[in-house]
Formats: structure tokens, sequence, C-alpha cells
């Protein structure tokens, strides 16, 4: 008995420990059979995607902060019997606009660059950090939209989505730059789809925030399409409460380019420079130290005009416009008064010693605005 005692002793490790591995290869086994299962099911259950990063990188690049001085009358006064004096006072109008073509052209809001006399100077400072002078070139007042034109290159206009497919609760993002903050984006779904403020116009309803500033902005799909512009909000303090409306984008671009094909037939092309006489051999040899130069002498050039874009200073000489010599400078006004705003010339000048050729797109100067 005590010899089969230290018998089952000396075998009695061996026997614990290899029912002990394979007690741990079964649970083994058992552990990866549940683990490729439940990897199965999950490559069977499609992960929603929640980001948006790309669709409002995309659409931020097209929205573009305005900021208008705005003309004011402040006070009337009777000064005589047939005399009125008015004191004008100056304001400033923040808003947002979403460039809607690369040649230039921004809609908005009118009542953000609208003002009494029709007298603002606008500026457009776009994500990228650029900004230039823009200019007003036609509204409508029913819709309460209005088109500016800048000379810029490298624009990305926005895509254009289909309103008509949204369904209330589909999710919106609104871009703008509300308060003078910077660009911000807000996220939202659509609560109607059945009315504006005053019921005569069919308007987005959203609550995706619109808070001042942001007028004017772009209302986008998860997509980054813009379905709506910006419009107005219904509050009792004059702060967003989380009823908002957006002018359905086909509708706003329609109208847009419509007003712009009208502005551009109704304007002359716009070189932006300001030239002083035609250069004689006296005068040539009086600014140059030689005197074959002739042409007009560029005194001053409008900042974001078509002349700056390309790189036209004060200082340069304007010696030919397209295959025309430039004399005097009714030469200048003539050949560029027959283009149209976006038409592209070709500018030689005279610099340093040098003749230099620059191409650009002819711009607005103080353009017609239409008001149907």
């Amino acid at each position: 008995m005590s010899r089969l005692l230290r018998l089952l002793g000396f075998a009695g490790w061996p026997m614990v420990c290899g029912v002990l591995v394979a007690v741990a290869t079964l649970q083994f086994l058992q552990l990866r059979e549940i683990r490729n299962l439940l990897d199965g099911l999950a490559g069977e259950v499609e992960t929603p995607a929640t980001g948006h990063y790309e669709a409002i990188a995309g659409a931020s690049a097209s929205v573009v902060s305005i900021s208008a001085t705005r003309v004011n009358v402040e006070a009337i006064e009777r000064t005589g019997a047939d005399r009125v004096d008015l004191y004008l006072g100056e304001q400033e109008s923040l808003g947002s606009g979403i460039i809607i073509d690369p040649r230039g052209f921004i809609l908005t809001n009118l009542h953000v660059v609208d003002t009494l006399f029709d007298a603002f100077d606008a500026t457009v400072s776009l994500n990228d950090g650029r900004h230039t002078p823009a200019t007003v070139i036609a509204w409508d007042e029913a819709s309460d939209l209005a088109v500016l034109h800048i000379n810029m290159g490298d624009l990305a206009p926005i895509p254009l989505g289909d309103e008509s497919a949204l369904a209330v609760g589909d999710e919106v993002f609104s871009i703008g730059y509300p308060h003078n903050i910077g660009q911000s984006v807000s996220r939202g779904i659509v609560s109607s789809l059945s009315h504006g403020l005053d019921f005569s116009v069919n308007m987005i309803q959203t609550d995706a925030a619109i808070n001042p500033g942001s007028s004017g902005g772009a209302l986008i799909d998860s997509e980054g399409r813009l379905v709506g512009v910006n419009s107005s909000i219904l509050s009792e303090s004059g702060n967003f409460e989380g009823i908002g409306f957006a002018t359905p984008a086909r509708l706003a671009v329609g109208i847009a380019r419509e007003l712009v094909e009208e502005a551009v037939t109704a304007n002359s092309g716009y070189l932006g420079v300001l030239t002083g006489e035609a250069l004689t051999a006296q005068s040539s040899e009086l600014f140059f130290g030689v005197d074959h130069i002739r042409g007009m002498l560029v005194e001053s050039v409008d900042e974001g005009g078509a002349a700056a874009r390309v790189g036209i200073l004060p200082g340069d000489v304007i010696t030919a416009i397209n295959d025309s010599t430039v004399v005097d400078d009714e030469s200048i006004v003539m050949e560029v008064r027959e283009k149209k705003p976006g038409d592209v010339v070709r500018v030689q000048v005279y610099r340093e010693g040098r003749t230099l050729e620059f191409e650009t797109a002819l711009g607005f100067g103080q353009a017609i605005v239409f008001d149907p």
C-alpha cells in the first residue's frame, strides 16, 4: 500500500499539470471561437459615419465675411426756407457671403450691404486670410438678395445641392461669421419647409444657429452642398432662439445669375488705374532719363482692381492694350470701354527699362445696380 502511495505521489504532479494544460487549451479554443464570432458580426454591421469634416471644410472655403461701411442719415436740420441739411453717420455692417462663380461673384443678403444712399465701401475676407474690396453690382429687394464682385483668383465656388430633396429632420449645417468672431459652423436639422416669416415665399426653416453676422452665409447639407442662403431669424430678443430661415439655394442662385448677366450687359469693363498725361519726349526724359518712352504714366492703382490683381504698379507706363498703342488717356478709356466685366485684356507696360505684359480680367467700376 505504501508502495502504491509513493507511486501516486511520484506521478501525481505530471497528471495535475496535464489536466490544467488541457483545461487552459479548451478555454483558449472557446475564447477564440467567441472572438471570431464577434468579429464576423462586427463585419456585418456598418458603422454609421458621424464625421463631416471634409464636407464642411470644402464648403467653408466658399463662405466669406463681408464688412460694409454704411452711410446713414442721423439728423435733418432746416437751415432756411428752401434748404435742409442732412447729417450723415457711418455704421459698420457685418455679414456673410457665398462664392458662387470663379469669376468673383458673391451672393449675400441685401440687408447686409443696403443703405439709404447706396453709398458704402464693402470688403470681403476669405477663410484663407485673403481680403479685398468688393463692388456691389446688383440686388433684388423682393428676395433680399445682392451680388458683389471681387477681382481675385483661386476662388472656390460652393457646390449646389438640391433643396427639393430635403425633408423635415434632415441634418444641415450653417456656416457664417457671427458677431465678427471669425468663421463658425453650427449644426441642426430642417425644421420646416412650408413657409417664411411673411408666409409669402417658401423658405427652409432650421434650428441651426443663424446669429447676427451669419446672414448671407451658407446652409449646407451633410455632403457640403449649398441648400439655402441664411436670411433671417424669428426672435423676440434679437438673438437666435432656435427659429432661423434660409432662402432655397436654387431660387437664390438663379436670381443671382440673372442679376449678374444683366449687370455685365449694362456695364463697361474697368481696369482700375488712374493715369496722368501722355508722356512726351520731355517728360520721358524727366522721369526715365530717356526721351523715347510713350504711353500713360500710372499714378495710382485701385486696391482690389483688375490692374492690381496682376501686379501693375504706380510708376508703370501703359504703352499698349491688346494690339492698340496707347497715346493718350482716351486710348485707354476707349479700348477698355468696348469690353465687358470679365473680358480678358493684355496690358503692356514699361517698367525700369523693361517691357512687361500682363493679362487680366476686367472688373466693375461704379456698377449700375439693378433693382427689379
